[in-house]
């Protein structure tokens, strides 16, 4: 029943027209006397901010923030994969041998995530994480290594909270809402750089469009709360004995190894 009445509330709050009223509150001019209480509200650390609160026209604007040169330290180890956000560390662990894994004890396909079988089967076996951005985080977009960019293509309609009551009673939000995939390769390791949009249908945008990425640059931002899932095949990866659940990870901490 909770569920829903929660999948129920979602539908009639979060459509198209719901979500340009947000949108169009959060870049409003007048929206940047929210930003001084929204930086409490949240403790959000300004002092690695760009620049000062003043500065920014609209909460939105101070939301796609950027941070001063430095403040995130990308680790220089050639083997290491890096975090590509600020993020909780929602899940991660085995991918099954039917393509699938579990996050808050529901079970994701990998073909509704990246879109087709053939893809899918690329990853049974191999490794998952999943990473949550709440709207306290720094919500831009890095690389997670030295990589080329293989492929990138988006898929999904409606956009459905990715935070905890909506990873626990949504409707699959990892693989049905507005999604970009990319697929990178370094030397013969291919993985998958997913970025689920959440609330907004196009909450997704990109900053980095060449298809040679580098290691902590930035190359996207999330202009809403969201989630980053990323997969690896067998034997590529080993995960670092600091990742565990609910830990808090920053943009250039190694999460793993590569094998």
């Amino acid at each position: 029943m909770k569920r829903k009445l929660y999948q129920t509330m979602i539908e009639l709050t979060n459509g198209r027209g719901t979500s340009t009223v947000l949108q169009k509150i959060a870049t409003s001019p007048l929206s940047r006397y929210l930003i001084p209480s929204y930086t409490k509200l949240y403790a959000i650390n300004t002092q690695e901010v760009s620049k000062s609160l003043q500065q920014f026209s609209t909460l939105h604007e101070f939301f796609t923030r950027q941070l001063k040169e430095g403040a995130r330290p990308i680790a220089n180890d050639a083997r290491a994969v890096v975090s590509p956000v600020d993020a909780k560390i929602e899940s991660f662990g085995d991918i099954t041998a039917n393509h699938q894994f579990i996050v808050k004890g529901k079970s994701y396909r990998l073909t509704d995530l990246l879109g087709k079988e053939v893809r899918a089967k690329a990853y049974e076996n191999g490794k998952y994480i999943v990473f949550y951005l709440s709207p306290a985080d720094y919500h831009r977009m890095h690389s997670p290594l030295d990589a080329s960019v293989v492929r990138q293509y988006t898929l999904g309609g409606k956009s459905y909270p990715v935070n905890q009551a909506g990873l626990t009673y949504g409707k699959s939000p990892l693989s049905h809402n507005y999604r970009m995939v990319t697929q990178l390769q370094h030397g013969t390791m291919q993985c998958e750089f997913i970025k689920v949009g959440a609330m907004f249908v196009n909450s997704i945008a990109l900053t980095n469009r060449s298809t040679q990425w580098h290691k902590g640059e930035e190359v996207g931002y999330f202009t809403f709360g969201s989630t980053v899932v990323m997969l690896f095949q067998k034997n590529d990866i080993a995960f670092e004995a600091s990742v565990v659940q609910n830990r808090m990870i920053r943009v250039g901490e190694p999460f793993a190894t590569m094998l």
